[in-house]
């Protein structure tokens, strides 16, 4: 994925529940942020046209639905998004619902949520699992890519494991990313796995999803600059490397 181009790098969440807002938004960004999320939220607010309107200024979309229902109505929902010129689409489910996903999927790339950030080991002994966030995150992935996914979804602390675990051209995207000293201040932040760009890349990251740091800040193209910068910088250690 060395070949990614930096602008495409940060998917800008475009967690908003007006539309016009979230097209500015994108104007704004335009250039310097080629790739956009949408949500639950911003879909059911302003559907189809939202997603033309980031299409047709020659961006890119990640549909993010996280398709979870039975397997014949999954496979229903993603063949809606075929010439919507969407480049990822999320799915959360078990095996069926996944092979269901990727039958269809059109050229639309198909991760698979693995564990939300907003989870952590006190919620998974909540929910039954005896075993650790990365086992699971580990366990979905690979079940994932054998049975057709593009990629997951993961936080930075999977991302390394992840990496080293499935073969290179595999996508990872990870949210949860708060930019360079403001790691631990967002307000109200319902993440909780979270960690900083140069974090997720230097753990063989391919993108990373971020929204309020950018939405929220005094300065968002100057915080985009500083975000870009940290992930170059962290590209340019994993080049080193080799």
């Amino acid at each position: 994925m060395n070949n990614i181009p930096l602008n495409e790098r940060i998917i800008f969440a475009l967690d908003f529940s007006d539309p016009e807002k979230a097209k500015e938004w994108v104007e704004k960004l335009d250039g310097r942020i080629k790739f956009f999320k949408v949500g639950l939220q911003l879909f059911l607010a302003g559907w189809w046209p939202v997603i033309d309107h980031i299409v047709e200024r020659g961006n890119k979309v990640m549909i993010d639905l996280k398709f979870f229902d039975i397997p014949e109505t999954v496979s229903l929902a993603v063949q809606q998004l075929k010439n919507r010129k969407v480049t990822f689409a999320t799915i959360h489910g078990n095996d069926p619902i996944i092979k269901a996903a990727v039958q269809h999927k059109n050229g639309v790339k198909i991760l698979a949520v693995t564990v939300l950030t907003s989870f952590d080991e006190a919620d998974m002994k909540d929910m039954g699992f005896t075993g650790t966030v990365e086992d699971l995150v580990l366990m979905r992935s690979r079940k994932a890519i054998e049975l057709g996914c593009d990629g997951v979804v993961s936080s930075v602390w999977e991302a390394g494991k992840l990496r080293s675990d499935i073969q290179k051209n595999y996508v990872i995207v990870t949210p949860g990313i708060r930019p360079g000293a403001n790691v631990d201040i967002i307000q109200n932040d319902d993440q909780k796995r979270i960690a900083t760009a140069k974090d997720a890349f230097r753990n063989g990251a391919d993108y990373v999803v971020i929204g309020r740091p950018i939405s929220t800040s005094p300065d968002p193209l100057a915080t985009v600059t500083d975000i870009q910068r940290e992930i170059q910088e962290a590209l340019m250690e994993q080049a080193a490397q080799g």
